[in-house]
């Protein structure tokens, strides 16, 4: 039996900070196709973990998402987080006359427009840090807040409503099955939220994203009812829940490597190209996430992958591909290596929030060092405690002093 014969029990976790998953790193090199058993969902599947075999598996119509619905497929929480009539549930051409419209709505330019009220909103709260008084806390003080606010505003969702929202996003992200219920309900909680206030926003449209995509046209299409409510749910978790831990795992790993926090503080023109290496750099999630259907026998190096099969890639492990990427490895603000990083995804279901994030990363982490030239660590490397329930990896807290 070859390695990509025989199945592994994928342990998933890896809660060491932000080092690569030992066993997916391990799996890129010994078995880059290996057949896996994930903790919850019927049966086992593939992991896929070469960049080009991650980008075949995204962008090849043979490989499904919509094929996963009404499956209890292998995956790493206990209920699944997706919907079926999620845009991450779609093929083409349904997922591109989606997409359309969306990208019609949500343009770079809409983004742009809001640098100005992030720049503010970063501002205002660096200055309620200060005034609260050393040490400050990353988290609590700017990431768990600004990616919110900044969602929230484009969707104009009541200040009220806000805390509620992100306690369901976070509930649903647990990977524990003692957790099951509780993100079963918070997955319920969200959907009737947005059904009730999608369908009041397109009976009285406004100026915000959520009436722009309600009221949005590419020839005779339109969203329907139950698209546009788990689209604007969908925007109001990814929109704000990737971003906040982005935040801190990036402020994390710049304060631990000083020679790199050196360069960008004394070339502040490299901030733009500095985010997309740490993106590329730091492994944000636990494991996997939503994965395919083989429509077709599909044949790899050799491994045959059934029609039917399920199949998980990881982006984390193609984002250290060193058949890709000189030096994976090593953080580098100059590296030249052509191959795009996936952070965000790669192929038809690449994220459509990624101009969003990529501004507020620029203009909080910017301004984060900016202001504070003698930012650091106010506690022991080590002491820096980490998440361990969700599938996104983070600081509980990320406590520091200038």
């Amino acid at each position: 039996m070859t390695p990509s014969d025989s199945v592994r029990t994928c342990p998933v976790r890896h809660d060491n900070a932000l080092e690569p998953d030992p066993f997916m790193t391990r799996m890129r090199t010994e078995a880059p196709i290996a057949r896996v058993r994930m903790p919850y969902g019927e049966g086992d599947c593939w992991l896929v973990t070469r960049y080009a075999d991650v980008q075949t598996v995204t962008s090849d119509r043979r490989f499904s998402r919509a094929a996963l619905i009404g499956k209890d497929f292998p995956r790493i929480t206990p209920a699944p987080i997706a919907q079926s009539e999620a845009i991450n549930l779609m093929d083409p051409p349904n997922l591109n006359r989606v997409r359309r419209l969306i990208i019609k709505a949500f343009t770079t330019r809409q983004v742009e427009q809001t640098r100005p009220w992030t720049q503010r909103t970063v501002d205002e709260l660096l200055d309620e840090m200060v005034a609260r008084g050393g040490p400050g806390d990353i988290v609590a003080d700017l990431a768990d807040r600004l990616p919110l606010m900044s969602i929230c505003e484009l969707l104009d969702i009541p200040v009220a409503d806000r805390r509620q929202l992100r306690d369901w996003a976070m509930a649903m992200m647990s990977m524990n099955a003692a957790d099951r219920d509780s993100a079963v309900g918070a997955k319920a909680g969200l959907r009737a939220y947005f059904t009730e206030l999608t369908a009041a926003r397109r009976r009285a449209p406004g100026d915000d994203l959520i009436s722009a995509l309600a009221t949005a046209r590419v020839g005779d299409e339109m969203l329907d009812e139950a698209e546009l409510a788990v689209l604007a749910m969908l925007l109001v978790v990814t929109g704000h829940d990737t971003t906040t831990y982005d935040i801190s795992n990036i402020v994390f790993t710049l304060l631990t490597h000083p020679a790199q926090l050196a360069q960008l503080r004394a070339r502040p023109e490299l901030l733009p190209q500095a985010v997309e290496e740490l993106l590329r750099y730091i492994p944000f999630r636990q494991g996997v996430g939503i994965p395919r259907v083989a429509l077709e026998d599909v044949e790899f190096d050799g491994v045959t992958i059934k029609a039917g099969d399920t199949v998980h890639v990881s982006y984390l492990t193609a984002n250290r591909d060193d058949l890709v990427y000189e030096r994976p490895d090593e953080l580098d603000f100059e590296r030249v290596d052509p191959a795009v990083h996936m952070a965000f995804g790669y192929g038809s279901h690449h994220c459509l929030g990624s101009h969003l994030a990529r501004m507020t990363l620029q203009v909080s982490v910017g301004t984060l060092f900016r202001r504070f030239p003698a930012l650091r660590l106010a506690v022991p490397e080590p002491e820096v405690r980490w998440n361990t329930d969700s599938i996104w990896r983070y600081p509980l807290a990320l406590p520091v002093a200038w």
